[in-house]
């Protein structure tokens, strides 16, 4: 295994979209990303390509997922629509890119990214109760050039945190103090044609007010894929599995810590999961974290990140790509996230845990 540090830009690409109209709020995107974006469309395609997926069935997926947005929400259909305008390219190009996970979801051969993430209730400094939350993102090394952080306002609530080019949203937290981590699963019924798990995460995050408002939201769309989302404020965080079985709530691994990895920790979901694409990895990682909380049982954000960093001959938290190995199999932790719902905070590692104190951090307040 060659494991080895990987190219990241010198400054992170930052964009700003603020309009109520959401064409055009999608059209500012769309230019900011003019020159990159064809970039991550041509990554994508070869990433599909690898997993010998058919680019006419991409684009048929993407076309269906098109429609079943602008059928349950056409705001997030017309961002989609102002992004390809403001960029320059075919609207289902970026449909493509927000269905991403669920076109992948059809390889046998690329499998799905592998990311960790933490949540814990603590006290701040003015001796209240609330969440901190702690994340990777884990995902293709090819694609490191090809994300950017984002502030985005003219919607019910203004939300920031990170996101892939052309896609609308990830990881963040909203104005209204509603944070959202998010890691892929995977279900044998996954599929495109509902609506796709990032784009689920645009409408959580600019419409949902707290952890409830965004389980109403949730529970009412049509939702033929898999992920997960860890939602949290101030005062609760939930942990969901989502699938095409249906939205299901996860126990908190110990009084106030939710950790997810990357498998069901639900029984209906996980009857019917892909096992074979993150065991015994996932399982691995899950352990161990759950074992280091329990001995360490961090207080403060700095002490939650320590819990993500790994080296040699522990389960991979903190991932180095193997370059030796074929396109589609080189994983790397591109970022790190660590959301203050209570503060309105995304604060954004870009590097890998144990990167913290040399790579840059970049702060965006809601």
């Amino acid at each position: 295994m060659t494991q080895v540090p990987f190219h990241r830009p010198e400054a992170r690409l930052h964009v700003t979209a603020e309009d109520t109209r959401p064409r055009h709020r999608g059209r500012s995107r769309g230019r900011r990303l003019a020159a990159t974006l064809p970039g991550a469309i041509d990554a994508y395609d070869r990433l599909f390509a690898a997993g010998g997926i058919d680019p006419d069935v991409v684009r048929d997926d993407a076309h269906r997922t098109l429609d079943a947005v602008n059928a349950f929400r056409p705001h997030l259909a017309e961002q989609i629509k102002g992004i390809a305008d403001g960029a320059g390219v075919e609207t289902w190009r970026v449909a493509a890119l927000n269905a991403r996970t669920e076109i992948l979801a059809r390889s046998r051969t690329v499998p799905p990214g592998e990311c960790s993430t933490i949540v814990r209730e603590v006290t701040d400094a003015e001796g209240r109760r609330t969440h901190l939350g702690v994340q990777t993102w884990d995902w293709h090394v090819e694609l490191s050039p090809y994300w950017h952080t984002i502030d985005s306002g003219g919607g019910a609530h203004r939300y920031v945190g990170i996101t892939e080019h052309g896609i609308l949203a990830k990881i963040g937290v909203n104005s209204a103090g509603l944070a959202l981590h998010f890691n892929i699963l995977g279900h044998q019924g996954d599929r495109a044609g509902g609506i796709p798990m990032h784009v689920l995460a645009a409408l959580v995050l600019e419409e949902a007010d707290h952890v409830d408002h965004a389980l109403e939201i949730l529970h009412e769309a049509p939702i033929a894929s898999s992920g997960s989302f860890m939602l949290f404020d101030q005062a609760r965080a939930v942990l969901l599995d989502l699938s095409p079985a249906g939205v299901f709530e996860v126990p908190a691994v110990a009084p106030g810590t939710c950790l997810r990895t990357n498998h069901f920790l639900t029984p209906t979901p996980a009857r019917h999961e892909k096992a074979w694409l993150y065991q015994p990895d996932s399982g691995e990682r899950f352990t161990f974290l759950k074992d280091r909380l329990a001995r360490t049982r961090p207080a403060n954000a700095d002490e939650m990140l320590q819990q993500l960093v790994t080296g040699p001959g522990e389960p991979g938290v903190t991932l180095l790509p193997d370059m030796s190995r074929e396109l589609g199999l080189r994983w790397a932790s591109l970022a790190t996230v660590h959301l203050d719902p209570a503060a309105r905070i995304a604060r954004v590692l870009d590097g890998t845990p144990a990167e913290h104190g040399d790579r840059p951090w970049y702060d965006l307040h809601a």
